[in-house]
């Protein structure tokens, strides 16, 4: 079997494998696109952490990760910028006002006793050094009233420390603190040793869950303040949606009239290359899978322009070698090789640069150099292995009609005739 015959089978079965991954696997699109809340989020030092250090971040991100997630929304982002910034994105949220403040709560558990000697109204307490870092897990409960409770276990060292603390202020209140508010303060009947109790008076279902959710997401170690916002509403995320669809199309069909006018049957070959192209793209980002927001449907866009670029370098030079009087399939091959240290080059520019917006851009940034340099690295492949494939296959052994490529027959050898007339360089200009 021929080697472009191996290689057709080869370019057929990759688009085939595209295919399937585009139909079995979802799109994950930004929340530009589908609606939600971007927010960014500014660590502050308190009188306990005076710096914001690296470990200070990472505990911040772990723990607003794990809020994001127990909210129940799917494809979120929680991402570092710079030194004290964390991007949090939201996509499809109903209540982007109650996600704020679900994020902003510090939800810091205090156990705390009365300070000797006071018995006013409103007394006052000290802390007792037992605290939400001592806690394994919290949990929704209700008590045979029906009043929704959260119930809570303390982890191994915090047992021994609930313990110690209920034995010393037995028959005395226990002040139980969220966020700097008294919660409840219930009076402790006998030591507590199990290492398991419940906070009462929190509210309804929905604020019991959302304790609970917020004790098992962990205390934020600093306060973290929402310093940026940007909501987009889902009927604008579809609308926008639907008009990158209709960009990319109409796009993609100008590009292909324009190369099936100039170009003739190499621009029709060059158009079969660029839906190839397009499919295995499109499978590469659902395969990842990356998040496609508008700027990266605009780096895909962009790289579509590029993909054809590189298919006019190949038919211009081919076009020269036939204007110099070569047979077809050496004006073929000639043509694709002195095209290449072109196209090679562009492209490599173009996707270190890429590297770097990915490097140190934001999100948005990073989305569209993501999709641009994978749309430039496909293009390389169906420019120079596709396209290439298909010309060889299509007519390269055959007998070479002008008309073919936009050219007259009077132009074939023409430019070798007017540029080598010496006799020594007709005697060089062995052409094939």
């Amino acid at each position: 079997m021929k080697k472009e015959n191996i290689l057709f089978l080869v370019i057929l079965s990759l688009a085939v494998a595209s295919i399937l991954v585009i139909m079995m696997k979802p799109t994950k699109l930004g929340l530009d696109l589908i609606g939600g809340s971007r927010l960014v989020l500014q660590a502050e030092p308190t009188n306990d952490v005076p710096e914001i250090t690296e470990d200070v971040m990472e505990s911040l991100q772990f723990s607003i990760e794990n809020r994001v997630n127990s909210m129940g929304v799917a494809e979120t982002v929680v991402q570092r910028m710079g030194k004290t910034r964390l991007l949090v994105e939201i996509p499809n949220i109903s209540d982007p006002q109650k996600a704020k403040e679900y994020l902003g709560k510090t939800a810091n558990l205090e156990f705390k006793k009365q300070k000797p000697g006071l018995r006013e109204d409103e007394p006052m307490w000290s802390s007792t050094g037992v605290s939400g870092k001592d806690l394994k897990r919290a949990y929704v409960g209700s008590d045979s009233a029906g009043n929704w409770l959260v119930n809570f276990e303390l982890n191994e060292k915090g047992t021994k420390k609930f313990a110690q603390l209920t034995t010393e202020i037995e028959g005395e209140p226990l002040g139980i603190f969220f966020d700097n508010e008294l919660v409840s303060a219930p009076t402790v009947r006998s030591a507590i040793t199990g290492g398991a109790g419940y906070i009462e008076g929190v509210g309804s279902l929905e604020e019991v869950k959302e304790m609970v959710n917020l004790l098992n997401a962990g205390a934020l170690p600093v306060p973290a303040n929402i310093i940026e916002e940007n909501s987009v509403g889902p009927t604008l995320g579809l609308d926008s949606l639907e008009k990158s669809k209709i960009a990319g199309l109409v796009g993609l069909g100008l590009v292909m009239i324009f190369m099936l006018i100039y170009y003739r049957l190499p621009g029709l070959i060059a158009n079969i290359a660029l839906v190839l192209y397009a499919v295995f793209v499109f499978a590469i980002f659902k395969a990842i899978p990356v998040t496609l927001t508008l700027a990266g449907i605009a780096g895909f866009i962009l790289s579509i322009g590029m993909a054809v670029d590189a298919n006019i370098l190949i038919f211009e030079r081919t076009k020269e070698e036939l204007k110099i009087g070569r047979t077809l399939l050496t004006a073929i091959n000639t043509g694709f090789d002195r095209a290449f240290t072109s196209i090679f080059d562009s492209n490599m520019t173009t996707i270190i640069t890429c590297t770097i917006l990915y490097m140190l851009g934001t999100s948005i940034v990073k989305g569209f150099a993501l999709t641009l340099a994978i749309g430039v690295a496909v293009s390389m492949f169906t420019a120079i292995t596709v396209t290439k494939n298909f010309m060889k296959l299509f007519f390269g052994y055959g007998e070479l009609v002008p008309g073919w490529f936009g050219l007259k027959e009077e132009e074939i050898g023409k430019a070798y005739a007017v540029q080598d007339t010496s006799p020594r360089k007709a005697k060089l200009g062995v052409l094939d």
